[in-house]
């Protein structure tokens, strides 16, 4: 196991990874803010889905996730349709339009990180990759826990929590 010094070094390291984000985010256009980068990108990844589930993915509230869909739709990139298992409820689905504006990005992306990491190797930028993964799943999904309160250590009820 690595010692305490080491942690340490790596919790300074990981802060300067914002560093790297806000670069990225900094040649997004200026019509596609982070945040609507992040709905278009989670939707081609995830495929179709509702407002509350993309919240989740965002780790945002719901209010927050309501802006970026918002403006998102307004450029035509994403539709919302009736949801067939519940009528009140919308689905979020990606345009043709929307596809496009997120391949725009990902090219962008590529460029900005094939520029940054010009003089890695090939096995470096694997290496990279793989520990970031590795990183990520020793975290489990954060995103959900983040949004919910830590659970109590004796539960006294008998309810079954409502399902989303």
């Amino acid at each position: 196991m690595a010692e305490h010094a080491q942690f340490e070094e790596l919790a300074r390291q990981l802060s300067a990874v914002g560093a790297v984000k806000r670069d990225l985010v900094r040649m997004l256009p200026s019509d596609c803010p982070g945040g609507s980068a992040a709905v278009l990108t989670l939707l081609g990844r995830h495929g179709d889905m509702r407002m509350s589930k993309l919240a989740e993915l965002l780790a945002v509230d719901l209010s927050v996730t309501s802006r970026h869909v918002a403006h998102v739709e307004a450029r035509g990139w994403i539709e919302r349709h009736p949801d067939p298992a519940d009528k009140r409820s919308r689905i979020l689905r990606l345009t043709p339009e929307g596809l496009k504006e997120l391949d725009e990005l990902s090219q962008r992306t590529s460029q900005r990180l094939a520029e940054r990491l010009g003089d890695w190797t090939d096995d470096e930028v694997a290496q990279l990759i793989h520990l970031m993964t590795r990183l990520r799943s020793a975290f489990g999904d954060c995103r959900s826990a983040q949004a919910r309160p830590p659970a109590p250590a004796f539960e006294e009820t008998t309810r079954t929590p409502a399902s989303t």
